[in-house]
């Protein structure tokens, strides 16, 4: 069986020590912290006003824009060298755990993956070369989270293993 990294290797294209290049350099001290609030902030500006892709930008429609903007550039803080925002204020990112709710889908990795790029390319303060890390560790991780969510679906299909009868076989999250 595969694991979820080969599978986000696979399915992304994205060698896991290409996406790993993103711990080669620390980041968060090359571009500062305003880089990720305008990055995060140009990131969620096109996912709210996403008239192109309705189904995509009502996932988001019970989430305050400014919190998952904060959110998002506080986990991108902490995970390109910066100080533990995230964790200081949200605790451990479990990144499939926090995801779970959402219906993370190749097509919807496809599309956050869009507006990431969209949101790269202006983001002015961010060269060409950590866009490119960046782009790589974020095609990664979305195909990495789609992975972790077929298991998910996986685990919720499979019989219950202390369930007599099979009609009444509703998976549990310890299957």
């Amino acid at each position: 069986m595969q694991s979820l990294q080969e599978k986000a290797s696979q399915w992304s294209g994205v060698s896991n020590a290409d996406a790993l290049a993103i711990d080669a350099t620390n980041l968060f001290e090359k571009l500062g912290l305003q880089a990720f609030i305008n990055l995060s902030t140009n990131f969620y500006n096109r996912v709210y006003e996403d008239e192109e892709e309705e189904w995509f930008r009502l996932i988001f429609a019970n989430s305050k824009k400014e919190e998952a903007i904060q959110n998002q550039y506080e986990f991108f803080v902490q995970r390109m060298g910066g100080p533990q925002l995230y964790s200081q204020r949200k605790g451990h990112p479990a990144l499939i755990g926090r995801h779970k709710p959402f219906p993370v889908t190749h097509k919807a990795a496809e599309r956050w993956l869009h507006h990431m790029q969209q949101a790269l390319d202006s983001t002015t303060e961010i060269d060409n070369e950590s866009k490119t890390t960046m782009m790589n560790f974020f095609r990664h991780t979305a195909f990495f989270l789609v992975a972790g969510d077929e298991l998910k679906n996986q685990h919720q299909k499979m019989p219950c293993k202390n369930c007599k009868n099979p009609k009444h076989a509703a998976a549990s999250d310890s299957t």
